[in-house]
């Protein structure tokens, strides 16, 4: 796992960072996941203005990263706005539960073994905007992470059955993190700002207001925690009722619902006993199905994160954690 760290201006971020790679040899479009087709284009060029509209010095970053590649801006546009919008094979668990003495947000990526080395943790302290610590398989769009002030967000992606221009599902975790400071603001920004992939966001605050969001271009449904369970998980589907027609049972998901099942049977038959080790056992699988993958078919856990908000701490596993051990982050200052 890369670490890095941004700082100054989005675009001063992006072309230090683009430049840095460059200098090392590395050309983002070489890549083989680069991938740029016409249909992604004309998607791409709809989605431009909403980010203008919305999110300018998102738009300055993508310019300062493809100006320090000595690449085209365009392309690089085109490839950051249209993940995540026609097909993908991120899989993810997430939940979140609070208690008197803990709030904490779990978190396990599941992606290629083949790319596992290029996966990201950065810190931004950006100007204008809040401080965040975050995780990412790709760049510039974060898809866990706590800001300043201990606001976490934690994306699981879901298939893309609808699309429309709009912010994709790492640039919606991206936004919050840098425009939001407890769970209400960032559900009033994503009912502000337009959608384009499908996702589900678990929100977590300081406070102990925890929520899932379930989204597409057309609707978005929060998921609350019951009156006694004091708790909310996801992973790569959608549960509520409203949001059940979006669903896409024909593609492979990693056993989503399993993941999903063994995630909300274990907190609620452990309702009264919530604790930072119960967060560990569930994503390291002990209590069932969750990331003993098979890596000879190219896929495992490749990162697992615990933000713990009220003591404002950051637990992360670089890789799988039925394997590692997790360890506190202690570089960046909630």
């Amino acid at each position: 796992m890369y670490h890095t760290r941004h700082k100054g201006t989005h675009y001063e971020a992006g072309y230090k960072w683009g430049n840095l790679l460059f200098q090392h040899g590395n050309i983002i479009s070489n890549q083989h996941t680069f991938v740029i087709t016409e249909e992604r284009k004309e998607f791409a060029k709809l989605c431009v203005p909403i980010y203008q509209k919305y999110y300018p010095e998102i738009l300055e970053e993508i310019k300062g990263i493809a100006d320090g590649q000595r690449d085209s801006y365009e392309d690089l546009c085109v490839f950051l706005l249209s993940m995540y919008c026609f097909e993908f094979t991120n899989h993810c668990t997430c939940f979140a539960f609070k208690n008197n003495e803990q709030i904490i947000l779990g978190r396990n990526s599941d992606f290629l073994v083949s790319l596992e080395k290029l996966y990201m943790n950065c810190i931004y302290k950006l100007n204008d905007v809040y401080a965040f610590n975050g995780n990412t398989t790709a760049f510039v769009q974060i898809e866990d992470g706590i800001n300043e002030h201990g606001l976490a967000i934690g994306l699981t992606f879901v298939y893309p059955k609808i699309r429309k221009a709009g912010f994709n599902a790492g640039m919606l975790g991206r936004y919050l993190l840098e425009k939001c400071t407890i769970t209400d603001e960032a559900l009033q920004k994503l009912r502000e700002i337009p959608i384009a992939s499908q996702q589900t966001l678990t929100i977590a605050d300081e406070n102990g207001e925890i929520v899932v969001v379930e989204c597409n271009s057309e609707r978005m449904e929060v998921i609350y925690p019951n009156e006694d369970g004091n708790f909310v998980a996801t992973a790569n589907n959608f549960n509520s009722e409203e949001m059940k027609e979006y669903r896409n049972p024909q593609i492979d998901d990693w056993k989503s619902d399993e993941r999903y099942k063994v995630a909300f049977r274990t907190l609620t038959e452990n309702r009264n006993n919530f604790s930072f080790n119960l967060a560990k056992d569930i994503l390291s699988g002990k209590y069932g199905f969750m990331c003993q993958y098979d890596r000879k078919a190219d896929a495992d856990t490749v990162w697992s994160v615990i933000y713990e908000l009220k003591n404002k701490k950051i637990f992360r596993v670089e890789g799988n954690p039925s394997r590692k051990m997790f360890k506190e982050d202690k570089r960046f200052k909630l």
